[in-house]
């Protein structure tokens, strides 16, 4: 048997036993991808595409609105179901909802209001609205969707 000397054959055990911080740093971020990734999916709530999917079809409502009134020569209007998170702009009967779990707030013109959950936002057929805001909320994210009174044009605000 060769002749080893004490220390260096310890030193040479004692790589061999434990982690690196490298493969610990690997192992952190792994957990923290797989954390990432599934705690979204499982949480129920209303991700922030979904919030700002329903805020361009509110605007997306308003704006055939405002475009209604000033092609017809007439009033035109939004009418939005807070408590039932849908929104419609007449003639045409199709209702569109809005995913559930968005909270909807609407400041109008107080002759626009029909009952405390249901209001309007209404275009002239100069393009002119009697203005107002719809606000679409999740937790601590919102929307602002606004109508400027004078012009009709409509602007999303984050």
């Amino acid at each position: 048997m060769p002749n080893r000397h004490p220390l260096r054959y310890a030193a040479t055990e004692s790589r061999a036993v434990g982690f690196t911080v490298l493969e610990m740093l690997v192992v952190l971020m792994l957990i923290a991808l797989i954390a990432a990734v599934t705690i979204p999916t499982f949480s129920g709530g209303v991700s922030t595409t979904q919030l700002k999917t329903a805020a361009r079809e509110v605007a997306a409502g308003l704006r055939l609105a405002r475009g209604q009134a000033i092609a017809q020569r007439t009033e035109s209007v939004l009418e939005l179901d807070v408590a039932a998170r849908s929104f419609r702009v007449p003639p045409d009967p199709r209702v569109h909802a809005l995913p559930p779990g968005i909270d909807l707030k609407l400041f109008t013109a107080q002759r626009d209001l029909s009952t405390d959950q249901v209001g309007a936002v209404r275009f002239y057929p100069d393009g002119g609205s009697n203005g107002g805001r719809i606000t679409l909320a999740a937790g601590e994210r919102k929307f602002d969707v606004d109508v400027d009174w004078l012009t009709g044009r409509v602007a999303i605000l984050e």
